[in-house]
């Protein structure tokens, strides 16, 4: 699918103009999210994410939507790691649910620009030198198979961040939240308060998880446009995917099982290219039933006993 410049404009237009609604209609004011909500919106960005793949379908032909698919539920099902770090970074922190929509969404407005740039550099990369999605694919194994191995769930290391360092070195971080603010003057000095801390480390979360979901995508399609506008349709869900799923994520213990199988799965079709092509069809296929499968056996075989999130009084600075 060769899409011209007009696409890219239209595209990311479109884009801005929903995330101005988002946040400037739809949550205003902000407001604890609840269930029903966060379900309605995960069906809002669902039903828009399909109908672009239907305009797709109707403008490109099969092939092209059947990528777009494909990338759209690898990006959908591995963003669900982030919805863990999520789930750890709002506990730790101690953020009021109020406002952890704010968060979420200025994390992903900052996401969507930093894979956007890294999509534009793996797309010319790949096109000037092919060979370099073996390194992609061989990457993905690696870290398939580290995902299975390690058995401990993510940490919120805020000390060894290395962005909160050096925000720390030249800004003072206030020890009380703000309301929603992300800075605040005191004594004519400003501060950045935890909601920022907190930010930062979402950004830099996502650009971690950004370098393995985007060389997965690449192993559906080399077309950047696709690549570009599952990844984004993707991520756009991804604040009312957590809102809904925030209290039930952890209950899916075979997931991230699922989520390194899947990993694999691409890694190895990447690496295989040159002497056999798996066909668009059946990656969609084995990804769906992976998916399915890891979260059927969450259900059927919940682990015996849960341990809660500790949660400080205090956001830890």
């Amino acid at each position: 699918m060769a899409a011209n410049i007009w696409f890219w404009v239209i595209f990311n237009v479109f884009v801005l103009g929903l995330l101005a609604l988002d946040l400037g209609v739809f949550h205003r004011k902000d407001h604890v999210v609840g269930m029903r909500e966060a379900a309605i919106w995960t069906v809002v960005w669902i039903s828009i994410s399909l109908l672009f793949n239907l305009g797709i379908y109707f403008y490109a032909g099969p092939e092209p939507a059947l990528q777009f698919l494909t990338g759209y539920l690898i990006e959908k099902s591995l963003s669900v790691d982030n919805i863990f770090v999520f789930v750890m970074l709002f506990s730790y922190f101690n953020v009021p649910p109020i406002f952890q929509h704010r968060v979420l969404f200025w994390g992903i407005l900052g996401a969507l620009i930093m894979r956007g740039v890294l999509i534009g550099v793996g797309a010319f990369l790949i096109a000037q030198f092919h060979w370099v999605i073996y390194i992609f694919g061989a990457f993905l194994v690696f870290t398939g198979i580290r995902m299975a191995v390690h058995k401990d769930d993510e940490n919120v290391e805020v000390e060894s961040n290395a962005v909160v360092k050096l925000l720390r070195r030249f800004m003072p971080v206030t020890q009380q939240y703000h309301g929603h603010d992300f800075f605040v003057r005191e004594g004519g000095r400003l501060f950045a308060t935890p909601l920022f801390v907190v930010l930062l480390i979402v950004e830099t979360t996502d650009l971690v998880f950004a370098l393995d979901s985007i060389p997965a995508i690449f192993a559906v399609t080399q077309d950047p446009f696709i690549v570009y506008t599952s990844n984004v349709f993707a991520i756009l869900g991804l604040r009312s995917m957590y809102f809904l799923l925030a209290d039930i994520v952890t209950k899916f213990r075979f997931l991230k099982m699922g989520l390194s199988a899947i990993l694999v799965f691409v890694g190895v079709k990447m690496l295989i290219e040159g002497f056999y092509h798996i066909p668009i069809v059946v990656s969609l296929g084995v990804i769906a039933s992976i998916l399915t499968i890891s979260i059927v056996a969450s259900l059927l075989l919940p682990e015996a006993a849960e341990t809660d999130i500790e949660s400080p009084i205090e956001p830890q600075l």
